[in-house]
């Protein structure tokens, strides 16, 4: 009997232990202090699913879980990444996470191939699906003596048509502060050869439209470090390589207006009794379309924020949580799309959008959920079934990972299409 621990048991938890309830020679922990989205589940699978309390800050209580488990599945949030990581290398675990790969973790390589542990990290959807899918489709064309010169890819996770009800046009399907962090990061990318350096600050400046078919028209900012991933991909002719972010328009403008407004701010401070949302927005000439979007969130109104000692991004965060929420049976929807620009020896020149677009089910899962868990679940699946036998600090962009997850993704009804 195989043995998996789960740290976390947050939003994409549910699709990710599902997958393992068919497979009865594997045992599922999940590790946390709060299981409210998975017990309706293990109520009925109590056989296989063991639910264990435990502070993911208490060491020793995490290293004897990862003792007792073949392979550790990570879905905490990523600033735990490089403590879990070194906790998995220390107790001989392999670890799959979905979390992007930071250099506290990249310097466990070393370590982790010595004691023969495979770290994988980003096997997500984004970090993840995104990495496969643009792999399998580079090794084809290069099979085809195709030279991809250029690369644009982009994901979202947006409310479906009919869940798009507010004038964000944005409802949370992940982590909250992780949606603010990734607007106001700074981000580089290649463009006509040249690298471009993008402070936290400028990612306005550096947004653009473009058309998805049949999404629509939607809002581009770049995402983190493009350049990372050139030698992965095995893009070294490309010049243009872009990741990014989609939105429906607005988005980075209001984002950008609340950081005017000093609602980003990070730093703790203690409010006055009754300080109201307007004591906090600073005076700033606003757009009125950014200004209407504020508003309708009551971020100039009197009511009072409720606390005494907080960041203002934590209560900016706070409050978008009540207002930019799914309602009960409202879908969101997941979106990917690749652009290549691929150039043949005879001169041909060939365009190359590929693109995976999901929905969540009313009542159920979301699709951010699935298109995050299920590609963690599987390779988790793969390891325990000794079928990635690789070691060290690994991203999904190798043959011997994205190829077998890419299939059972299929099998899920996940996969991409291309024009």
């Amino acid at each position: 009997m195989k043995q998996l621990l789960v740290l976390g048991a947050g939003l994409v938890s549910p699709p990710l232990i599902r997958y393992f309830l068919p497979r009865r020679d594997v045992r599922v922990a999940v590790a946390s202090l709060d299981f409210s989205r998975i017990e309706p589940l293990v109520a009925r699978h109590s056989d296989q699913i063991r639910l264990v309390p435990a502070d993911i800050n208490d060491e020793t209580a995490v290293r004897r879980l990862m003792r007792e488990s073949d392979a550790v599945v990570s879905l905490l949030p990523a600033p735990l990444l490089p403590a879990i990581s070194r906790m998995a290398v220390e107790e001989r675990r392999h670890l799959v996470s979905t979390s992007y790969t930071t250099d506290a973790v990249r310097a466990l390589d070393a370590e982790a191939r010595a004691a023969g542990v495979l770290l994988l990290n980003e096997i997500g959807f984004d970090p993840g699906i995104d990495h496969m899918t643009a792999m399998r489709l580079i090794e084809r064309i290069q099979r085809s003596a195709g030279v991809v010169t250029a690369l644009r890819s982009a994901a979202a996770g947006l409310p479906a048509p009919e869940a798009d009800t507010n004038p964000w046009r944005y409802k949370f399907s992940w982590n909250p502060h992780g949606v603010l962090t990734a607007a106001r990061a700074s981000a580089r990318y290649l463009r006509d050869g040249n690298v471009v350096e993008v402070r936290a600050a400028e990612l306005l400046q550096h947004t653009f439209i473009d058309e998805v078919e049949g999404i629509g028209r939607l809002e581009i900012y770049p995402n983190r470090d493009s350049l990372a991933y050139r030698d992965s991909y095995g893009l070294h002719s490309a010049r243009n390589l872009f990741r990014g972010t989609m939105r429906w328009p607005g988005w980075m403008e209001t984002i950008d207006a609340a950081a005017r407004l000093g609602w980003l701010d990070t730093n703790a401070r203690e409010w006055p009794p009754g300080t109201t949302y307007r004591d906090v927005s600073s005076t700033h000439p606003l757009a009125a379309a950014v200004e209407e979007r504020l508003r309708w969130a009551g971020f100039f109104s009197d009511e009072p924020i409720g606390r005494d000692t907080a960041a203002p991004l934590d209560i900016f965060v706070a409050r978008l949580e009540q207002v930019l929420r799914y309602e009960p049976g409202e879908r969101d929807m997941a979106v990917l799309q690749h652009r290549f620009e691929v150039s043949y020896g005879d001169g041909r020149q060939e365009t190359i959008v590929s693109g995976v677009t999901a929905f969540g089910e009313p009542h159920g899962d979301t699709a951010m959920s699935r298109l995050v868990g299920l590609p963690a679940a599987i390779a988790a699946n793969l390891i325990l079934e000794g079928g990635v036998r690789l070691e060290g600090v690994c991203i999904p962009t190798l043959r011997e990972v994205y190829e077998p997850v890419l299939d059972a993704l299929a099998e899920e009804g996940i996969e991409a299409d291309e024009r």
